[in-house]
């Protein structure tokens, strides 16, 4: 009995550290400005149609659930940290369109078994520690012969690059958490969701992102905007050679990335996997 609260115990712990990151910065700015696409491509690839129930899990400001809405879905944009809802509030109005918004965790989604036609998720799901609990959820949540549509950055595409630039600056991970970029694999997505789906189809994209003056400019708003690298920052904060160190890889990585010519352009990899409840 012990071990189980002394589990349940750590792992509210780790929930509320990940909603305390991603309320850092300024993740609005990301999902508007960067990668608004995103949202739109998941939605178009789901075929999301009118008056079907969408569920947008670790749905942040809205980027896949106000696309969602705009076909005239019935949409529920689940997060575990409702600190980025007013800015999705206000992404919807802008849009002209109403859907709920609701607080909930991704391992333990807050609804009844099939309540789903489609269940969507933008490079969110992907961070939730646990991904079997997390994909388990996906799969209770939906409806028999309802769809499942996820994007999520890749293992080998920039950002999945800039988590393994991190890792080393960062604490070692809770004991069973998963690095979010495997949500990226397509092997390790088929085996999460297993027998229990079918017609899986998946393809690597990018996304273009661009606007900075050069990759230290990019590495500076990153720091400023991004919660994880924020919090990684703020992890070394008092150890200014590791700070400098992280400060030239991440530069560095960009610089790689670089496709710009006179300003810094990266382009993101991502997998697009739709897939259907069996």
């Amino acid at each position: 009995m012990t071990d189980t609260v002394d589990a349940t115990t750590a792992d509210r712990a780790l929930k509320d550290r990940h909603r305390a990151m991603w309320a850092l910065g300024d993740y609005p700015y990301v999902a508007r400005d960067l990668i608004p696409e995103l949202g739109r491509v998941l939605v178009a690839a789901a075929g999301v149609t009118r008056g079907e129930r969408v569920l947008d899990v670790a749905a942040g400001t809205g980027n896949a659930a106000v696309p969602a809405a705009l076909t005239g879905a019935e949409v529920v944009a689940s997060d575990l940290t409702p600190e980025l809802f007013d800015a999705g509030r206000e992404a919807a109005a802008r849009a002209g369109v109403e859907l709920a918004w609701e607080e909930g965790d991704a391992e333990a989604l807050p609804y009844a078994d099939a309540t789903f036609d489609v269940v969507l998720s933008c490079v969110g799901v992907m961070f939730a520690p646990h991904h079997q609990r997390a994909a388990d959820e996906l799969v209770r949540v939906c409806r028999p012969g309802g769809r499942i549509g996820l994007v999520s950055w890749t293992p080998e595409g920039f950002v999945g690059e800039m988590f393994r630039a991190m890792r080393p600056y960062a604490p070692p991970p809770p004991a069973g958490a998963q690095p979010p970029p495997l949500w990226g694999d397509e092997q390790h997505v088929r085996e999460l969701l297993g027998d229990r789906v079918t017609d899986v189809v998946a393809r690597r994209q990018t996304v273009t992102v661009g606007g900075w003056e050069s990759p230290e400019a990019w590495r500076d708003s990153w720091k400023a905007v991004y919660g994880p690298t924020i919090a990684i920052y703020r992890g070394i904060a008092d150890d200014p050679e590791r700070t400098a160190a992280l400060d030239r890889d991440l530069a560095a990585l960009a610089r790689r990335y670089d496709r710009g010519t006179g300003s810094t352009v990266l382009e993101w990899e991502y997998l697009l996997l739709t897939a259907r409840r069996a």
